[in-house]
């Protein structure tokens, strides 16, 4: 049976991030990607221009013809800028029982433009943190999320995941890609001891869609049949292995995105 999984998030019209990231990266690791647009962005490598909301009714739209008629083995939750589209979002995966919801709960871009209205931040507390399987926020969004300062070390982060499990999330990865040292170290809480993912920081500035690609990573390798550390343990992997490779790429005047096919292409 073919894997699929779906992504929920907003277009980023210079295909670094967002689901255009997602379906790379599905592709990528031999998922076959369904999409539903939450949010359309005039972007590029500097910055965010503009933002188009689509009606709240068009996002369920498109919800259920994708499972009227696909098997969807994984979501992947993105940029959601609205509390309507949230609220839209929470309805549409609870009508058609979705599992294994991966919740990226995009509130900045790389370039620092805000994603996310502050007003729907209590909704994406409320709505979709609660029926998400993982929850994967970096160090800002931790910080934000939870009402505290950003977390300074990994007993801090630890903390941290434990207050956005309280908040009905079965499992939490904390990403330390905003961290400094050496080393970029992820952690995976759930109802157990923390699961420590660490990887060479790689010295870059072409990390744009990061957040997006892992996280669609982890949802691909759960569309696939994997447990979630291991799911979490690959996307890790091949996310270290798409920004070591990023630099093989020209793309814009700002933060570059991954290499998303660095496997298949050949080097100049």
């Amino acid at each position: 049976m073919t894997a699929i999984a779906l992504t929920i998030a907003g277009s980023d019209s210079s295909g670094g991030a967002g689901l255009q990231a997602d379906l790379k990266t599905f592709a990528a690791l031999g998922v076959y990607g369904a999409s539903v647009i939450t949010a359309l962005t005039a972007q590029n490598t500097q910055g965010v221009t503009a933002i188009h909301d689509p009606p709240p009714e068009f996002i369920t739209a498109q919800i259920d013809a994708v499972f009227a008629d696909l098997r969807v083995a994984a979501v992947k939750i993105g940029m959601l800028s609205r509390a309507g589209a949230i609220e839209a979002v929470a309805a549409g995966l609870m009508r058609h029982r979705a599992e294994n919801i991966v919740l990226d709960p995009v509130m900045v871009a790389t370039s620092g433009s805000h994603l996310l209205a502050l007003n729907a931040v209590e909704a994406l507390r409320r709505k979709l943190i609660p029926r998400a399987l993982l929850v994967t926020p970096n160090l800002p969004e931790a910080a934000a999320l939870t009402g505290t300062g950003l977390a300074r070390d990994e007993q801090q982060m630890e903390s941290q995941a434990h207050e956005i499990l309280s908040l009905g999330a079965r499992n939490v990865l904390i990403k330390g890609g905003h961290a400094e040292g050496g080393e970029s170290v992820d952690l995976l809480i759930g109802q157990g001891e923390a699961v420590r993912f660490a990887a060479q920081r790689v010295p870059t500035k072409n990390t744009h869609g990061s957040g997006c690609t892992l996280s669609s990573a982890i949802a691909a390798g759960l569309a696939k049949g994997l447990t979630l550390a291991d799911a979490v343990r690959e996307a890790k992997a091949y996310v270290t292995a798409a920004i070591a490779a990023a630099d093989r790429l020209e793309i814009g005047h700002g933060p570059g995105p991954l290499n998303h096919f660095h496997q298949f292409w050949r080097t100049p």
